[in-house]
């Protein structure tokens, strides 16, 4: 945003902060735990995990491939008569299970935390290996698994879908992430990028005294189960390039968190496959000068006047206040 546009974005967020922007969201969603952690100075905002017994199971579905691949399971006539087995049910028949298939999964979920984000100004080498000064956005976050894994039993006797859930925990999990920057004004979409000689700085400027990875990296260590609260975890940081100056309300999605996924099926038969991904919203009440300077606010702001607030939530595509949410997407 210019300078002079960005001035009553200014004036509406000293509304917001009377208003009660940092209330809690309008959201049955656990609250956002805000903790301190030794490893690095300052505070963490916790997002807990959150997996459903909904999302243990896919179906009923139809194996469509499966039917058209095999047509020999077909029971015809003329050894079958009327095309149905001589003593069990149609209902038993493979062609016909298969009609009505439930697919099963184990569900995991990680913890997410986070420091504020933040910007640097930092020297990056080029693909002319000349060095340009950049304005470089980033997150340092915090992984932790804490257990609790879903799966449907296998001595299920209950009428539900999913059978009778139950709990179990691994030593450890992998965190394999994908952070997207999203700018909800513009619609643009900016992909976490791997900077090597960034990181260092980062580690120095947020004074992180325990290992710190960029997403390629986390992805290599496994994260162990721990239920202590003062768990270390495992330590990461996105990086963001060539951010609008402009931007104002924005999310960043962060998938890898879970192995949750949606499937959706059109009548011609096309799957798509959808991840379960933590939408981090927030609001940058700043212009386009000394952006190092202006203060990242996380969460979306609050307004007195009705028209001012469902401007704000028709940015995030929301009917509601919402800090997060999980999104299938």
């Amino acid at each position: 945003m210019t300078l002079t546009r960005s001035l009553p974005l200014v004036a509406l967020t000293l509304v917001a902060t009377l208003a009660g922007s940092s209330a809690a969201q309008d959201s049955d969603l656990p609250e956002v735990r805000v903790e301190e952690t030794r490893f690095a100075p300052g505070t963490v905002r916790v997002i807990p995990p959150q997996p459903e017994a909904e999302e243990t199971f896919t179906g009923p579905i139809t194996l469509r491939e499966f039917i058209s691949a095999h047509p020999e399971i077909q029971w015809k006539a003329p050894d079958f008569t009327d095309g149905r087995p001589n003593s069990d049910p149609r209902t038993r028949t493979l062609p016909e299970m298969a009609q009505h298939v439930i697919l099963r999964r184990e569900v995991y979920s990680l913890e997410f935390s986070f420091k504020p984000l933040r910007q640097i100004y930092v020297d990056v080498p080029q693909p002319n290996n000349r060095m340009k000064r950049k304005l470089i956005w980033y997150m340092v976050f915090r992984v932790r698994y804490l257990g609790g894994d879903l799966r449907a039993a296998a001595d299920s006797t209950t009428d539900s879908p999913y059978g009778r859930i139950e709990a179990i925990s691994y030593k450890s999990r992998r965190f394999i992430p994908l952070l997207v920057l999203a700018d909800h004004t513009s619609g643009k979409e900016y992909l976490d990028r791997i900077l090597p000689a960034v990181k260092s700085k980062i580690a120095m400027r947020e004074k992180i005294t325990a290992p710190l990875y960029n997403t390629v990296e986390i992805s290599t260590v496994p994260i162990p189960r721990s239920s202590d609260p003062a768990a270390p975890g495992v330590w990461g940081v996105a990086t963001w390039e060539d951010v609008d100056a402009n931007i104002d309300f924005f999310s960043v999605f962060v998938s890898g968190l879970t192995n949750a996924f949606e499937r959706e099926e059109d009548d011609a038969g096309e799957v798509t496959i959808r991840k379960k991904t933590l939408q981090l919203n927030f609001f940058r009440p700043g212009d386009t000068v000394q952006q190092v300077d202006d203060l990242i606010r996380f969460g979306v702001p609050a307004y007195t006047d009705e028209q001012e607030h469902q401007y704000i939530l028709d940015q995030y595509g929301l009917d509601k206040r919402l800090d997060y949410q999980w999104v299938y997407r």
